[in-house]
């Protein structure tokens, strides 16, 4: 516990100095808690609260971006300079931001950047948003979100509000971040706000964004979800829900992506059944679509890809051995997804074989490395993995993404090439990967020999002069 100097007069309330021994600062404790509570929500509703966000990139950087907007004061904290610079700049690197608007927050002085984390000491509420990543043994590394709370801590200071949003297991609110914040004597729901709320990013969307999705809050006290939930009823449209605790708001996380992973899968290996009973899947799930009720749509593919969808059901997988579980439908889920590259270049190879090519010196055109349509984003896009593969097979491989012109395989640097009429006579086998909309469909449709789609991108295009197979 800190250790108690002396008593200081105050207008509001008496306040006892302290020191704080993580930071060795001193600052000072509000005795009377819920006049603290009071005060926070005043500057919170009045916006006068100072807001920081750790974490500059697609989920930070848009969420730093409303609150500023919303007209609070913002400071960007993240650890990479090159992101400090743009952002101090007004430059964009975020797909789903306006760059006006990002400009003209900055010039307004709503939104600056900083690699400083002394600025946190000015700081009333602060977003943790950096990455939850796997490591090598499919487990979740916590180190990022650690390292934010630690430099939190040193700072924190009576009537602060802490929210993680990174996406993780359920309990890592409670287990790793509290503890970290508690250890300078400051007590959580009396001195200091924790919660958790998720983030709901979808790259690419155009009618869903930060502003309008929902929100669901969950606090380590009551006291703290009230405070963390009157801040982004003041930032977003959407709605805020909040639950009883952080773990219900990081299971339902989990529970989101893992069931997009679980429904992906079911109709990727439908997918590879279909293919195998000469049915076309694509028919079939828009015959399945005329159900009114008791059936969603999900589509096969090449792979997943993102930042949540292929990652995040494992952070259960990794927690549930705690309680001697065995997550037999998530896991063969994974099992199934990570399997569909491997199918693309079967069939790839498959198609190619029905011309006597080998795949050994076979001219393949890829059309699309993001992950998924209209975005700039790699992150886990099966592509790449596939674009491996056929490396090692030996292919002479071309690329065009319209939305990402270099990017980097395993020390093979590849640039995006001119979609020409040209190319695309030239390609032994055309394999459309991404749906982007910025392909001209009829354009490919006229000069590709073989086509290959896995997205059934070309679904509406009429006149397909060549050879065309779909997933």
């Amino acid at each position: 516990m800190p250790n108690i100097n002396r008593m200081v007069p105050n207008n509001d309330a008496d306040f006892l100095v302290t020191m704080n021994p993580v930071s060795g600062g001193v600052y000072p404790d509000i005795r009377d808690r819920s006049l603290q509570m009071e005060k926070i929500l005043e500057r919170i509703n009045r916006k006068n609260a100072v807001i920081g966000v750790i974490g500059l990139g697609y989920v930070g950087l848009p969420l730093a971006l409303e609150k500023a907007k919303a007209g609070y004061h913002v400071i960007g904290f993240d650890i990479q300079e090159k992101r400090v610079d743009m952002v101090n700049q007004g430059i964009n690197y975020i797909g789903d931001i306006i760059d006006e608007e990002l400009a003209d927050t900055v010039r307004r002085g709503g939104l600056k950047a900083t690699a400083d984390y002394a600025d946190l000491a000015d700081i009333d509420a602060v977003a943790i948003c950096v990455p939850t990543p796997l490591d090598r043994y499919q487990q979740p590394d916590t180190s990022y979100v650690e390292a934010s709370a630690k430099e939190i801590a040193k700072r924190l200071h009576p009537g602060m509000l802490v929210v993680l949003e990174s996406t993780t297991y359920p309990g890592t609110t409670e287990e790793v971040v509290l503890p970290i914040l508690e250890a300078g004597g400051l007590k959580v729901g009396e001195d200091f706000y924790l919660a958790f709320s998720p983030e709901r990013v979808d790259p690419g969307n155009k009618v869903f964004n930060t502003k309008n999705t929902p929100k669901v809050v969950g606090g380590v006290t009551p006291a703290c979800t009230q405070v963390a939930a009157a801040l982004y009823r003041n930032v977003l449209e959407g709605e805020v829900v909040e639950v009883s605790s952080p773990a219900v708001a990081e299971m339902e996380k989990i529970l989101e992506n893992t069931f997009r992973n679980i429904n992906i899968a079911l109709a990727n290996e439908m997918a590879v059944l279909c293919n195998k009973m000469g049915i076309d899947y694509w028919e079939v799930v828009e015959a399945a679509k005329s159900k009114p009720y008791g059936f969603m749509a999900f589509y096969p593919g090449p792979g997943l890809g993102g930042h949540c969808i292929p990652i995040d059901p494992y952070y259960l997988t990794w927690k549930a051995r705690e309680y001697k579980y065995h997550t037999r439908l998530i896991e063969l889920a994974g099992e199934i997804n990570n399997y569909m590259p491997d199918f693309v270049v079967e069939r790839s190879m498959q198609i190619l074989n029905r011309y006597q090519k080998s795949m050994s010196g076979a001219k393949v055109l890829i059309l699309g490395v993001a992950y998924k349509r209209d975005i700039d984003d790699m992150r886990e896009s099966p592509v790449l993995e596939i674009i491996e593969k056929l490396e090692k097979c030996g292919a002479e491989l071309w690329i065009n993404d319209p939305h990402i012109p270099a990017f980097t395989v395993k020390d093979h640097h590849y640039e995006s090439m001119e979609l020409t009429a040209d190319l695309l006579q030239s390609a032994d086998l055309v394999l459309i990967t991404t749906d982007h909309t910025d392909y001209n469909y009829d354009m490919i449709a006229t000069h590709a020999r073989v086509i290959f789609d896995t997205r059934n991108a070309m679904k509406n295009t009429k006149n397909i002069q060549g050879d065309y197979e779909k997933i």
